[in-house]
């Protein structure tokens, strides 16, 4: 029963992934592009954890899942570093 749960919940996790493909692709703007990587990497690492519990080796998934965050956290600063000297301005649709 929890793993058809843990299953149908990362599924669920997954499909979000997918909607925020989209906004990967037609972001208005590279900041909600880095935004939208963000997201994405954060699913992963729930994903990578419940994997984990799913596999009963929650012990070994868990240091992958903290690798991974540190590597996205890291890739957002080194990405929002860059585009803040680039000047990078918002471009999209004004309301």
């Amino acid at each position: 029963m929890t793993h058809t749960f843990f299953l149908g919940t990362s599924l669920a996790i997954l499909l979000a992934v997918v909607i925020s493909l989209y906004r990967v692709v037609m972001g208005p703007s590279i900041i909600d592009r880095i935004i939208a990587v963000n997201v994405i990497g954060t699913k992963t690492i729930a994903v990578i954890v419940l994997t984990g519990y799913l596999f009963e080796r929650v012990e070994f998934f868990i240091d992958i899942a903290f690798l991974y965050a540190l590597i996205n956290f890291i890739g957002a600063l080194a990405f929002s570093r860059y585009f803040e000297e680039k000047g990078v301005e918002h471009t999209g649709p004004t309301r």
